[in-house]
């Protein structure tokens, strides 16, 4: 893939980037794979706007995605490239040897006409799905596990790969993308190869109109409300917070503050995204 830009003949043209989508060869998705999406504009069922920034947009559908890649041993073709409007990775259309037909993240360098397969007799090679104790340690893997039978779960976003660092009794070390090491069970499942679409993270929008097509809702700085609406409203002028740290609107502390709260898995981080980036 490779950046368009544009001619600037608006002003909303004149920073903005695109995708080229040369590397789509089917415009239009396959119907048994699409399921209708249900908008509900961050609202909950008693219509309470719970999730903040949220509305509008294009319409869009569902394409099911098989992260399990459970079809162990059976060959499978790559029969097209196709766009998703849910994620920023593209989707691989495949055609197994039985028939059936599923979409697949599209690794860097998967093509069309391309045969993949899963199970623990596949090649290292971008496309098959291979248990994490049949791949060679420093391989780039994607669409991890984190429980056996699960589908993938992690390293799923355009550009994204995890590396293979050590085997050792029944755990592997695994590099996520953020930098942090991590134990995952060697029966785990994972793909060989990077996610495409890598230039995704260099298209600048260019205008507020794409970001609302895309169903995102304008947000107001907390400093231009009123002291009732936000803790950092209020004050004469350009005012600063007026507090230790930063606040969400009901209070709680944000913009760095760490929210894991899950400690039962603190065991299976050997090196946190924090110290990586030391």
């Amino acid at each position: 893939m490779s950046v368009k830009i544009y001619k600037p003949t608006t002003p909303g043209q004149r920073n903005m980037t695109g995708p080229l989508f040369d590397e789509i060869t089917k415009s239009k998705p396959e119907k048994s794979l699409l399921v209708s999406k249900t908008r509900r504009g961050g609202r909950n069922v008693y219509g309470r706007i719970t999730v903040r920034h949220q509305g509008g947009g294009n319409r869009q559908k569902i394409r099911i995605v098989d992260f399990r890649r459970d079809k162990i041993g059976v060959p499978a073709k790559v029969a097209a490239i196709e766009y998703d409007p849910n994620r920023s990775a593209r989707l691989a259309l495949l055609s197994y040897a039985d028939g059936e037909k599923r979409y697949i993240i599209a690794p860097q360098g998967l093509k069309v006409g391309d045969e993949v397969l899963a199970g623990t007799t596949a090649e290292i090679k971008p496309g098959n799905c291979l248990p994490i104790s049949s791949i060679p340690v420093g391989t780039l893997v994607h669409n991890v596990e984190l429980s056996e039978g699960f589908g993938g779960q992690l390293v799923r976003s355009a550009g994204a790969a995890a590396q293979l660092l050590a085997k050792e009794g029944e755990y592997a070390q695994v590099r996520m993308p953020s930098g942090e090491v991590r134990l995952i069970r060697q029966k785990c499942t994972a793909c060989i190869g990077q996610v495409g679409n890598l230039e995704h993270s260099q298209i600048k929008l260019g205008k507020a109109g794409h970001k609302r097509h895309l169903g995102i809702r304008p947000s107001v700085r907390g400093t231009a409300m009123t002291p009732r609406d936000h803790p950092h409203g209020g004050g004469e002028g350009r005012s600063p917070v007026g507090m230790a740290g930063p606040k969400s609107p009901w209070g709680k502390p944000t913009l760095g503050y760490k929210t894991r709260k899950n400690k039962r898995t603190q065991k299976y981080i050997v090196r946190s995204r924090q110290a990586a980036k030391r």
